[in-house]
């Protein structure tokens, strides 16, 4: 593990491997999550914990880098990405009323409108998997998605482009946790100079959406 600037713990590099970094490095949470490597993390569901879809995000070396906490009470459905110190990163709300299942991310534990950083929604009503448009906040025409989430649940996992280029991809995992709680686990791999607490959000995104689908909602 290496540490960054102030209370930043910087995952450790994958395995080398063939990934092609991207030319223009790909921000949306922020610069200090991009790294010259590709990023490898294991997204955990909490289990027997009082508030829903809470999730434990370690590296290859089992290093806390993120969590994922559900805001109990809530109104709408809410989640709040955390850094490893505890610090709202980002807010993911799910829009009330749409037939899409918007669910829209917000810079730290904001909901105005004017810290929205994207919205993520369905490409269309009736799936037979799941593929979801991602749109910046500056996107405001929404006639292209600036990312496509690609996958679904029967699949063993999704991929996650800027346009015609992979920038992520995640799979499904299975251990004790999965099979005795039913608690949900995923490997997730950030390609490098892509923002992995963006690619972390989008993972949340597509695990609530599928639950909707399966009812778990």
């Amino acid at each position: 593990m290496a540490s960054g600037g102030g209370n930043l713990v910087v995952p450790a590099p994958a395995p080398a491997n063939a990934y092609t970094p991207q030319s223009d490095p790909i921000v949306v949470v922020g610069e200090q999550f991009l790294a010259p490597y590709p990023v490898d993390l294991k997204i955990q569901q909490k289990v027997l914990t009082i508030a829903e879809n809470n999730f434990d995000i370690t590296d290859v070396n089992g290093t806390p880098i993120f969590k994922v906490k559900g805001k109990l009470f809530s109104i709408r459905d809410r989640r709040v990405l955390l850094d490893a110190a505890g610090n709202p990163l980002v807010s993911l709300k799910q829009k009330i009323l749409t037939v899409h299942r918007r669910w829209q991310v917000f810079r730290g534990d904001s909901n105005n409108s004017n810290d929205l950083l994207f919205s993520v929604k369905k490409s269309s009503l009736l799936q037979m998997k799941t593929t979801l448009d991602v749109f910046l906040a500056s996107n405001t025409s929404e006639s292209q998605p600036d990312f496509k989430i690609k996958g679904g649940w029967h699949e063993s996992g999704c991929t996650i482009y800027a346009g015609d280029a992979i920038i992520a991809q995640m799979h499904r995992k299975h251990n004790v946790q999965s099979v005795v709680f039913g608690a949900d686990s995923y490997g997730v791999t950030a390609y490098p100079n892509v923002d992995y607490a963006f690619i972390v959000s989008l993972v949340v995104v597509l695990d609530e959406i599928n639950a909707d689908r399966k009812g778990e909602d």
